[in-house]
């Protein structure tokens, strides 16, 4: 993998330290404030694909909540890997280590080799990737050729924006018009695009 220069590396830290930082001071009461999404994770990982014995990567897995679930989809046979940046989102996460094995790491820089996954399930991912670009080829590499990347969240754009109190902005980059483009260049194929209030689900095939 080529290496950044150094003003790109300098600034890449600056955006993981900004983002481990936030989450850090979160994940204690992170699950607390969003009771009621596991449903919504369940529906979205059945629309996925995955299937028995599959390897499933969980790109910023955050506390862990889907990890129960994506165990269950792909069965005893199959793989799980959860992988946050953040440490203390992994010490909530542990709670699922019999589920899942556990991996501190940057989502653009992952310590896996090329065309091991079978699916990347990446819950509210896209919008905290320092370098969308790069983390996504990054997620191309490590996943075999036809493999599926799912990008989700349980609420769709407007309904996000108006819980955080923001109005939709032209140019975020979870809509169609920025994100498919984005996909085609960073080795995945547009295969579903849903944003309704209660899904954002964007489903990707691994380009051959």
């Amino acid at each position: 993998m080529d290496l950044p220069h150094s003003g790109a590396s300098a600034a890449h830290a600056r955006e993981l330290a900004e983002t481990r930082a936030f989450f850090a001071e979160r994940a204690a009461d992170w699950d607390g404030k969003y009771p009621d999404d596991s449903p919504r994770y369940a529906a979205a990982i059945a629309d996925s694909g995955l299937t028995t014995g599959q390897f499933v990567l969980d790109a910023g897995c955050g506390t862990g909540r889907a990890l129960p679930l994506l165990r269950a989809a792909v069965g005893p046979t199959g793989t799980v890997l959860g992988v946050d940046l953040t440490p203390e989102m992994l010490d909530r996460a542990a709670v699922h280590r019999a589920e899942a094995a556990l991996v501190q790491a940057d989502c653009t820089r992952l310590p896996l080799p090329d065309a091991l996954v079978d699916l990347v399930f990446g819950a509210g991912l896209i919008s905290h990737l320092p370098g969308p670009a790069t983390g996504l080829r990054e997620l191309a590499r490590v996943t075999r050729p036809g493999g599926r990347l799912a990008l989700f969240h349980p609420l769709g754009r407007a309904a996000l924006a108006a819980r955080k109190g923001r109005p939709l902005t032209p140019d975020d980059l979870r809509a169609r018009d920025h994100l498919h483009p984005l996909l085609h260049t960073t080795g995945w194929t547009p295969r579903s695009y849903t944003d309704t209030p209660t899904r954002y689900l964007v489903l990707a095939d691994r380009t051959a």
